[in-house]
């Protein structure tokens, strides 16, 4: 077995992973960073998600390293894509317009630009990434993390990391179980939590459903697959609250949960530098085909893209019926598996039943693009994670912090131990439980030290999903920049307790302590409270 020490040993490369060991790195401290996929960046890339992002992000509400984040990305599509005029003259350039994100772009491009942020730590040797390779066991000393063996997904290699600290930034908080870490799944009770929207009792079993998504084309031809394992079985599936078939353009609204029918047009002539990508103005996936757009084909030459290319996560393809969180591996697999099957018969459905404006059935042009994804499966490369394994933190955030419902304008509640800042709706997916969506209004809100500090363990810390929000506050915390801001926070918390001494509890429960840590982050850009703009 292969063993190696370091500082800091960063565990899941999403992005989380990848701030963590650039906030680390950036304050000069060695980093062994691991990823279980062949693509570093998560939900961004190997997940093909598009950010999920507020609507000030282009102003403000983020890092300084996630707003390079985003430069990054159209500065590469300006140095190697051919766009029109239009598009490189677009400041806020959206290469997919897409509705649902201000940036929605090609994953192989987000990794590039993640890829590159971390090239000069590597060549410095500052920096080891050990890729695919997964978390399997840890070796623990009381309330301290002495290493953690990594093994490879496909050789079995294992790799034994110490290190002072320990950075879980795993989709699922696999470190949790690992080193005995105190945590939570699923649906907290009212009794515990004391949020309204809570049930009486606890559903450990009840999150929000996996998705496996994927990228299409539309170009002429008949492209169409064999019929998916289990088609049948997915086309009669109607869970109660659906209005239809789960294989169907009808589905609940998210906000208002009415019934309503959502509209599939491939590469409408629609213009790109139009689309206003504002989540305030509603939901924005009544034309599914413009949601979650990747690729814009009128943002480029003529002749560079034959067809827009869409990304599918969409209503249909959520995966309801079991939770991959604390099962065995066997069950893990075979929910997996079942996910992947969904997402197949959608596409399959699409192709061949799917209703179309002109009266007919089915759309044989529309091609997967497991190039897009980087896979040759045509799905992508991982599952779709909302919702992790949760600490049990010094500082638990619960819905009556940050709902608009219970806040109103007074706005979500200032931790005194604010590091960061985030936004969006409390968007909760149909669950494993079989709730139906719960997307409601929340407050700007901060994103306190506490929630990332399990309550024990002294140099473990939360760097993704798993930090202490709760089933339901995880609905606004878990997206794209929050989860950087997080990781990020993390990785330069374990850098400042390596250079002053300090444990991460000691920073968070002292106010000097903890005010000379804030003032570093505000050095580096990290915003820790939103702005309060007024009359002057």
């Amino acid at each position: 077995m292969q063993e190696l020490k370091t500082d800091i040993l960063v565990v899941g490369g999403g992005l989380g992973g990848v701030a963590a060991a650039l906030g680390a790195l950036a304050l000069g401290r060695s980093v062994v960073m691991s990823e279980e996929y062949d693509w570093i960046g998560g939900q961004l890339t190997s997940q093909a998600v598009p950010p999920d992002e507020h609507t000030w992000v282009e102003r403000f509400g983020v890092t300084r390293r996630y707003r390079a984040l985003r430069n990054g990305i159209r500065r590469y599509y300006r140095d190697h894509y051919p766009l029109t005029e239009g598009a490189r003259a677009w400041d806020e350039l959206n290469p997919g317009a897409g509705w649902v994100s201000r940036i929605c772009a090609e994953p192989r491009v987000g990794l590039a630009v993640l890829e590159a942020m971390l090239a000069p730590y590597r060549a410095g040797g500052l920096l080891t990434v050990l890729q695919p390779y997964r978390p399997v066991a840890a070796d623990t000393q009381g309330d301290t993390v002495g290493a953690v063996t990594l093994r490879h997904r496909d050789t079995g290699h294992e790799v034994t990391v110490q290190a002072a600290y320990v950075i879980d930034a795993t989709e699922l908080g696999d470190l949790l179980p690992l080193t005995g870490t105190d945590y939570v799944t699923g649906f907290e009770s009212q009794s515990d939590t004391g949020e309204p929207s809570a049930p009486a009792t606890a559903q450990p079993a009840n999150v929000q459903a996996v998705s496996i998504c994927f990228a299409v084309d539309h170009v002429d031809g008949d492209h169409t697959l064999d019929k998916p394992r289990n088609y049948d079985h997915w086309r009669s599936v109607q869970p109660h609250f659906w209005g239809g078939p789960l294989l169907g353009f009808k589905a609940p609204h998210p906000r208002t949960l009415e019934i309503v029918e959502r509209s599939f047009t491939p590469n409408p002539d629609d213009d790109p530098l139009l689309v206003d990508a504002d989540q305030r103005k509603g939901g924005g996936d009544m034309n599914l085909w413009t949601f979650r757009r990747i690729a814009a084909r009128r943002n480029f030459v003529p002749g560079a893209y034959a067809s827009d290319i869409c990304l599918v996560n969409w209503p249909m393809i959520d995966y309801m019926e079991g939770t991959i969180l604390d099962v065995s591996e066997a069950e893990k697999a075979h929910h997996l598996e079942r996910a992947a099957e969904l997402s197949y018969s959608v596409f399959h459905w699409l192709q061949t039943e799917a209703p179309r404006e002109d009266g007919g059935t089915g759309f044989p042009g529309l091609r997967l693009r497991g190039d897009i994804t980087g896979t040759t499966r045509g799905l992508a490369m991982a599952p779709y994670i909302r919702e992790s394994r949760r600490i049990l933190g010094v500082t638990r955030i619960v819905e009556q912090h940050l709902s608009h419902a219970v806040r109103g304008d007074q706005g979500a509640v200032r931790y005194r131990d604010s590091v960061g800042v985030g936004m969006y709706r409390i968007d909760l997916h149909p669950s494993t439980g079989g709730d139906n969506y719960i997307d409601v209004p929340s407050c700007p809100f901060e994103i306190p030290l506490g929630a990332l500090l399990p309550r024990r363990m002294k140099n473990l810390l939360a760097g993704g999903k798993n930090i202490a929000t709760t089933h339901i506050t995880n609905g606004c915390y878990r997206l794209h920049p929050v989860e950087w801001n997080v990781g990020e926070v993390a990785g330069m918390l374990a850098a400042h307790c390596l250079a002053t001494g300090a444990m991460p509890h000691q920073v968070q429960a002292d106010d000097t302590r903890l005010a000379t840590f804030q003032a570093l982050l505000q050095r580096a850009g990290v915003e820790i409270h939103w702005p309060d703009v007024r009359a002057y």
